[in-house]
């Protein structure tokens, strides 16, 4: 979108972004006119075939010999004469249209062929004019945050469990860079091209959904959920594991909920072969099987938890809660 826009030579420093600004914004004006002109377009289309069915009713008319047959025909050609009049103007107006905002894309598409083989050239001479920066009078120090080392994690079931939630937190992190792409080419295709796809916006709030819940357990691992703490941070390491055992039960029944509710929603929509109300038709069973995963990796790593606060009761220490799995904070 910024190229079409000229942004790159706004970064230069060039009167040419207004060329392409202007361009651009003419793309745009045009593209709504195409939509319109489809419209009327469509709505003539409809007229004509209204008309061609007025004519046959009173052609059936006619050989009935009914009364005001004739006058019924003369009516239904006269709207059929209309009609096919608004549908050549409509086509005339489309087709102009579609000339002018093909044009100006093309004009666009050669500005940014010209350019990507300037660009090289145009860049140094624009680094030449910039003025040397000042001298760095202070720079903030680097603060090193450690990160979740599974191998620190004081039993083998926690290792494996949060090896099992750290690649999940890793792997649907990576879907929000997807969803960047797929959004940009969804407003590219939208309000440039004029063709707008049918699943983009529904893919992607179908994968957020699928997100959050897959990342449960990755987040509860990293303790990022949202809580209220208003004594929790005045308590000793015994009395913090003692809390978390005693409120984790609230935790399992939420998650033990949430399983079992999920699964029954997942098998309603896999024995039915449930899809969407969209034109994309998509598949529910996969999206909601989410609902049993995510809730599984969830109870998986409130287990560890749970049985790391145990060892911490018993043993204070012999295991921390937080510091050996984050070496480096």
């Amino acid at each position: 979108m910024g190229g079409f826009m000229g942004v790159h030579r706004l970064y230069l420093k060039s009167r040419w972004a207004v060329v392409f600004m202007l361009l651009f914004l003419g793309i745009l004006v045009t593209n709504v006119e195409v939509r319109q002109a489809r419209n009327e377009i469509s709505d003539a289309h409809n007229q004509v075939r209204l008309a061609e069915g007025k004519i046959r009713r009173a052609e059936r008319a006619i050989a009935k010999g009914r009364r005001n047959a004739e006058q019924k025909m003369a009516k239904a050609q006269a709207a059929m004469a209309e009609a096919h009049r608004a549908e050549t103007v409509a086509n005339e107006k489309g087709a102009h249209i579609e000339t002018i905002s093909s044009t100006l894309g093309g004009l666009v598409l050669l500005l940014l062929t010209i350019d990507a083989l300037l660009l090289p050239r145009l860049v140094r001479e624009a680094r030449a004019r910039e003025p040397a920066p000042p001298p760095a009078a202070f720079q903030c120090p680097e603060v090193e945050c450690g990160e979740h080392d599974p191998a620190r994690e004081p039993f083998l079931f926690n290792r494996v469990v949060s090896r099992i939630n750290g690649f999940a937190g890793e792997l649907v992190a990576w879907w929000s860079v997807l969803a960047v792409f797929v959004y940009y080419y969804e407003v590219i295709a939208r309000y440039v091209f004029n063709s707008p796809t049918n699943w983009a916006h529904e893919a992607m709030f179908l994968m957020f959904g699928m997100q959050y819940l897959l990342a449960g357990g990755y987040v509860l691992r990293e303790g990022s959920h949202v809580r209220v703490d208003v004594f929790y941070t005045r308590l000793s390491k015994r009395g913090k594991a003692l809390v978390d055992i005693l409120t984790s039960v609230f935790f399992f029944i939420f998650t033990l909920t949430l399983i079992w509710t999920g699964w029954t929603f997942f098998m309603d929509s896999y024995q039915v072969n449930e899809v969407s109300f969209t034109e994309w038709a998509v598949q529910y069973w996969p999206i909601k099987f989410a609902l049993p995963l995510g809730g599984m990796l969830l109870l998986l790593q409130g287990l560890a938890q749970l049985l790391k606060d145990i060892a911490v009761l018993k043993n204070p220490e012999a295991i921390e809660l937080d510091a050996e799995v984050r070496p480096g904070s």
